[in-house]
């Protein structure tokens, strides 16, 4: 999941991506501070067996 978080003097607006291509399109049409952040779960990898 991606997630651009724009700031600007109105407030702070969050936007979730499920893929990266169009995270980056909105980014690079987002004018002002911006930042672009990948988010990465550890349930999306399996869990080691330990002996």
């Amino acid at each position: 999941m991606w997630v651009l978080t724009h700031y600007s003097e109105a407030g702070i607006k969050m936007y979730e991506f499920d893929n990266k291509e169009e995270a980056k399109e909105k980014y690079k049409n987002t004018s002002g501070n911006k930042i672009l952040s990948e988010v990465i779960y550890f349930t999306d990898f399996p869990v080691p067996a330990f002996v």
